[in-house]
Order: structure tokens, then C-alpha cells, then sequence
């Protein structure tokens, strides 16, 4: 199905300064092991071990801030989940616009070509660096909370949690900011007027595009809850029939909600007729919005995670993603291991150990810092990840505190990453969703916005797994204009010798799958190769390891057991008669080879559709 796939280099670049190898916890059971933890932990909160933060910024273990050199890449690089959507980004580059431009460009058309994924009906964060001024900024474009939406509003008649309201139809769905981003973008860092921008979605919208695979196999996934609606079976059923592979898909009033935003911007959204029709079109299927809360939504710029790592400096999500948080504080446990020296299986249970531990963390502590206080300095703190590191065992799984459930869900369609680099040096990665398949299912009559269903990414009921099995308490409760909990993990990787920028969809697995993309460029890998890294994934619960089809061997899943792991192979899975997700995400990458003035690409190979392009020339 997939091309070979890359392994890690059993040496890879070493870190200067490094420490030796931590010291396992030896034979302590779970108790002691997180008492030894909690007075870590105290002993972090101590003012000298904490990083300096400002206004929410975070540089944590760094080493000494690796400076670009004064020099410009020999061209511009853009990865994308579809080719149409690389190829306008390329063509705004080429009208002059630049990296902040072509990702509106990038993000406008996978808005309308990969539905399934994202759309202007959900959100998204952004990560851009200026090369005129060296400052990174993330542009947090997440949906908010209706004030309506309470936890209440998500149990049936016995207090029991109703899972087709928060992942189903109006109810679901949260106000969009994707629109109000491409608004912000475009007056604060763009060239280019959003008419010009938007234009290839709009053409899109309008002409159409061949019905891909990924894309039909969602509708029928999607079908029955999708055509509870009169606006979605306007758009879907246009035909008279579902969509097919190989169906010219049109989508003449998104074309037409597209030209309002660009000649209108905000207001051409948030406000006026679309604005209307949206409020009606929900409360249509028994929701609660108000235009006023609808106008209320705006973009944050916030500061951006960042961390040291074996030279590179990661500069990453901030809350509301649990994704750079969770990042800093896996990839600084596992920083004095030299990861290369060992076997696959001594490698994979330290990775797994990390990355239960960040899970954990996720679960009690991140939500929207507009709303709870998040105790960033100390999650990303080296001392903290000290602490948790000498609670590993080197040869022996610490058991999570187990809860009866499923695995987690199967996703690997859901949300979509882009990655660009322009000649100039400026550099945007971008993750945008409407969350599940399709996200609510509603699209709003007449404006051809399919909505998304990011409500369900709250702790609607504490305790109580999401759709990608992940649980919450009160920091990721619902409260009115707060946004929700995501872990979409868009990421700059920066040393003296190259930048990357890198990025996937993947539910919970997000986080995972970065981290195991960092890994792999500080292995050395290439961002082909990166791209194509196999996946396994840990979020301490359920306490299982998942992995794609062929990312363990029978030896290696028979080590990791062996050292107390669950492990879930899909070929296991396949033999007695059950179903498991043999490819997951859709990683997209781009590269700057300093060194050697050398831009890369790296597109997902388990996604046909996608594209990355190097175009030389400065």
C-alpha cells in the first residue's frame, strides 16, 4: 500500500552536552512511583527551575537559541493534503504574494476540496514566522462555545451522556474561526487582497473537483446522519444520488459565501446575510446560536511554546493545543537517552513511557487559557520532565490506571496540515478541522458551510471519553466563547544547519506523530522520509500501544510485551477477525537544508491526493 518506509538511524546526530542515560525507577510499584513524582513535581514549582515566560511565551531546556543565518532559502517549498490546493499557493507566490498569503490561498482550497477534513465551518491554528523580524506567532483560530451549549445540554433523560448531540448536527457544532483567520492574516501579514487570495476556492467552489477516494469512503462512513439535513442533502444528494469517486463536485453557494468574505472580509461572514443564514440555518435543527455571538468571534495571536532539543530549537502550539505542551514535555524526558543506540523495542518503550506520562498530564491540566490557568512553565519545564523521567523503568511498562473502553477510534481522515516556506524566508504551518468526518454533518441552507462538530473535543462530562478516547475534567469544560481543547500540533523545527516546518491530521495521535516526525529529522532523516516514518501511539488511556500495519515486527511487539506493553498490531488484529487502522494520518512537511542551500519536500505517501513542491528561485 505504502511505499518502504524509513527507520531511524541507529546513530543519530549527538547532542552536545548531553547527560547519560537516566536511571530506571527499578522495582517500585504505581503508588510509589507517583508519590516519587508528585514531590518531583513540588520540587519544579521552585522559582529557579522554571523558564522565564512572558504573556503566555515558553522557552523551556533551552540550549543556547540556535540564529538562523542571514541568508534567504533558494526558493519556496509548500506541502499539502491535495494538489490543487499545493498548486494555489504556488500561483499566489508567484503573483507576488508571500508565504502568509499562499496560506490563505492553501487554506481556502482545502476548505473546499477536502470537506471530509476541514472546511470555512471549522478552525484552525497557524504558525508563522516573519523573516523580516524574526518573530513567530501562532494565530489561534479555534472554534468557541455557544452560550447555550452547557454540559447539561449533553445528557439524555437519564443523565447519561448523549454522544450523537455532541458529535452530531447543531448542537455540535461551535462558532467558526476559520474565516476571521484568513481576515486576520491577510491585514496583519498578507500582500495580497483576499480577492485575489481566495480566488482558486472560489473558482473551485464553482467548477468542481473530482470526487476522490477518501472523500466518498467519509460520505458513506457519514451518510445516514449526514442526510438528516435539507442544506447537506442540497450539496450531497445534488445529483440525485451520493457522491462517487470520479463525480464532478460542485459547490455553488460556497463559491458564492467565499466571495462575500473576500469583497467584504469579516463582516461578509460573521455579519449580514451568510451571518443570518448560518444563526437560522442551526437553529433551524434545534440549536441555540445568536447572531451576536456569532459577530462576538476573533482570532488570538498568542506566543508560541518553545523548547530546546538536541540543538534545535521547537517552537510549537500553546494552549488551547495540548499539543506543544505535551511536545516539550516528551521530548525533554526523552532528551538524555541516546535513542539510536537502541534496540527498536528499548527504543519504543521510552518513547511510549513519554508519551504516556504527557497524556496524563493532558487529561487534568490543558484547556483555554482565556478561561483556566494552565500551569505552562511548570509542564515544560526540564526539572519537571526530570522528575518524570526518573519514574521510568528502563525494562518494565508503568502501568496507567486502567479504565474498561475501547481503543481509540480509527481516524485518519479527519483535519489537514499544510506546510510552506517562501523564499523570503517567512514560514507558516497550518492545521485546520471541522474535527470528525464531515464534522456536524449540517450544512447550513444557502451557504453551502458544512459546520463542524468541535463541542464534542469539551469535557461535555468529566471523566468521560471523546471521540478519539480522550477524557477531560472542569479545565475543559464548556463555558460560553471558550475554545476547546485540540491537539493539533503545527511545528517549526530551527537549527544553525536546517528549519522545518512540519505537521499532520490524526485525532489524539497528532501529538504522537509529530513527535515522532522530530525525532526522525534529528535522526537525520529526510522530509520525504519523515513524511513516510512508520506510526505507533500511547495516551495512557486506554493503557495500549497502537501502531499502523508494519511499524513492528512479531520480535519487537513480543519484546514490548514482554516489559508489561499491550500492543496492538493491525496484522494481529486482521488474523482473528477484527478490524484496525493500518494508516494513519497525513503527515506534510517542508525543509530548509541550510547547510547546503536546499529546500525540501515531504508529502504523506498513504495519501495519494497530496502534493509537496519545491520552486527554485529566489
Amino acid at each position: 500500500m505504502h511505499r518502504s518506509r524509513p527507520r531511524y538511524p541507529r546513530n543519530p546526530r549527538p547532542a552536545a552536552g548531553e547527560a547519560p542515560a537516566a536511571e530506571g525507577a527499578g522495582c517500585l510499584n504505581i503508588h510509589t512511583l507517583l508519590r516519587r513524582a508528585a514531590l518531583l513535581l513540588l520540587i519544579a514549582l521552585a522559582p529557579a527551575g522554571l523558564a522565564a515566560a512572558a504573556d503566555g511565551a515558553q522557552v523551556a531546556g533551552r540550549e543556547a537559541a540556535p540564529q538562523v543565518q542571514a541568508v534567504k532559502p533558494p526558493g519556496a517549498a509548500i506541502a499539502s493534503a491535495h494538489a490543487l490546493a499545493t498548486e494555489a499557493g504556488m500561483q499566489v507566490l508567484s503573483d507576488g504574494g508571500n508565504a502568509f498569503d499562499a496560506a490563505i490561498a492553501v487554506s481556502a482550497v482545502l476548505s473546499v476540496v477536502e470537506p471530509i477534513s476541514s472546511g470555512i465551518g471549522g478552525g484552525g491554528f497557524f504558525l508563522l514566522h516573519e523573516a523580516k523580524s524574526g518573530r513567530d506567532v501562532f494565530v489561534d483560530a479555534r472554534e468557541t462555545a455557544p452560550a447555550a451549549a452547557t454540559p447539561e445540554r449533553y445528557l439524555d433523560a437519564d443523565g447519561e451522556f448523549d454522544r450523537d448531540r455532541a458529535t452530531n448536527g447543531a448542537w455540535s457544532a461551535g462558532f467558526p474561526g476559520l474565516p476571521a483567520a484568513f481576515v486576520h492574516i491577510q491585514e496583519k501579514y498578507g500582500r495580497l487582497p483576499l480577492s485575489r487570495t481566495l480566488a482558486p476556492a472560489i473558482r473551485i467552489a464553482r467548477e468542481g473537483f473530482p470526487v476522490y477516494g477518501r472523500m466518498a469512503r467519509g460520505y458513506a462512513a457519514r451518510r445516514v446522519v449526514m442526510e438528516r439535513y435539507p442544506g447537506t442533502r442540497e450539496v450531497y444528494l445534488a445529483g440525485g444520488r451520493p457522491i462517487e469517486i470520479g463525480d464532478i463536485f460542485r459547490q455553488p453557494d460556497l463559491a458564492r459565501t467565499l466571495e462575500k468574505l473576500a469583497a467584504e472580509g469579516f463582516d461578509g461572514f460573521y455579519r449580514g446575510d451568510v451571518g443570518a443564514k448560518l444563526v437560522a440555518g442551526v437553529n433551524a435543527e434545534g440549536g441555540a446560536w445568536t447572531a451576536d455571538e456569532l459577530a462576538a468571534y476573533r482570532v488570538r495571536e498568542r506566543e508560541p511554546v518553545r523548547f530546546g532539543y538536541h540543538g534545535w530549537e521547537i517552537v510549537t502550539a500553546p494552549p488551547p493545543s495540548s499539543g506543544g505542551l505535551a511536545l516539550a514535555e516528551m521530548l525533554q524526558i526523552l532528551a538524555p537517552y541516546d535513542l539510536g543506540a537502541l534496540s527498536e523495542a528499548e527504543r519504543t518503550h521510552l518513547v511510549v513511557e513519554s508519551m504516556r506520562r504527557a497524556y496524563r498530564d493532558r487529561t487534568f491540566y490543558l484547556g483555554d487559557p482565556d478561561f483556566v490557568h494552565v500551569p505552562q512553565r511548570l509542564l515544560s519545564s526540564p526539572d519537571y520532565a526530570a522528575g518524570l523521567r526518573a519514574t521510568i523503568h528502563p525494562q518494565r511498562a508503568t502501568p496507567s490506571e486502567l479504565l474498561s473502553g475501547a481503543p481509540t477510534p480509527l481516524e485518519d481522515e479527519e483535519t489537514t496540515h499544510f506546510s510552506i516556506i517562501d523564499a523570503e524566508g517567512n514560514r507558516v504551518g497550518g492545521t485546520q478541522t471541522v474535527n470528525l468526518l464531515y464534522g456536524s454533518g449540517l450544512v447550513a441552507p444557502g451557504t453551502g458551510v458544512l459546520l463542524n462538530n468541535e463541542m464534542d473535543d469539551f469535557a461535555l462530562k468529566p471523566g468521560t471519553p471523546n471521540a478519539f478516547g480522550v477524557m477531560g475534567y472542569d479545565a475543559n469544560a464548556p463555558e460560553p466563547g471558550k475554545r476547546m481543547l485540540s491537539s493539533m500540533t503545527p511545528t517549526f523545527m530551527v537549527s544553525p544547519e536546517k528549519v522545518a516546518v512540519l505537521g499532520t491530521p490524526g485525532g489524539s495521535r497528532i501529538i504522537t506523530m509529530v513527535l515522532l516526525g522530530v525525532l526522525g529529522y534529528d535522526a537525520g532523516l529526510s522530509a520525504a522520509d519523515v513524511a513516510a516514518l512508520p506510526r505507533y501511539h500511547h495516551q495512557w488511556m486506554p493503557d495500549v500501544i497502537e501502531a499502523e500495519a508494519g511499524t513492528f515486527d512479531v520480535a519487537t511487539a513480543q519484546a514490548l510485551r514482554a516489559m508489561g506493553h499491550t500492543v496492538v498490531r493491525p496484522e494481529d488484529e486482521a488474523a482473528q477477525g477484527r478490524r484496525s487502522s493500518d494508516a494513519w494520518g497525513n503527515f506534510q512537511t517542508v525543509a530548509w537544508d541550510i547547510a547546503n542551500d536546499r529546500l525540501e519536500g515531504g508529502t504523506d505517501p498513504r495519501n495519494p491526493v497530496g502534493t509537496a513542491e519545491v520552486r527554485a528561485g529566489r
